[in-house]
């Protein structure tokens, strides 16, 4: 029996969820406080069995302080790799190289995605001032 993709782009995305969820040093208790929604449908949306609707992404948006834009192309409903150039083309080829690997499975390049879009947030942008101008 050939295996859906969509079940598989929900686990990519639960397991997402999850690496967000821990970075931000919560539980799926204080997560589900935050987002109003159920600790046992954050669990389970957490495996891959559910597929989130746009008012889901949008509170786990708001809870994980991740933008909106990020969330719909992790639950895979905006394209990733509609760059809208200059920095952003240089992020999408990265994650598309990571989303790509065959060697890494869906926790893991969850897990990768969610390292180095943490750390890229963080960096000052070419051409901007910073503390030390």
């Amino acid at each position: 029996m050939p295996i859906n993709p969509w079940d598989g782009q929900m686990e990519a995305f639960g397991a997402f969820i999850r690496s967000q969820r821990k970075l931000a040093n919560l539980t799926l208790r204080q997560l589900a406080e935050l987002t109003s929604l159920s600790n046992p449908y954050l669990s389970e949306l957490e495996r891959g069995m559910h597929q989130p609707s746009v008012r889901v992404l949008r509170q786990l948006s708001e809870a994980l302080n991740l933008s909106g834009e990020i969330l719909l192309a992790e639950a895979g409903l905006l394209d990733p790799d509609r760059g809208t150039g200059g920095e952003n083309s240089d992020q999408s080829a990265v994650e598309r190289a990571i989303r790509t690997d065959a060697a890494l499975d869906d926790a893991q390049k969850a897990a990768l995605l969610a390292v180095y879009k943490s750390m890229t947030e963080q960096r000052p942008q070419p051409g901007r001032a910073g503390p030390d101008d």
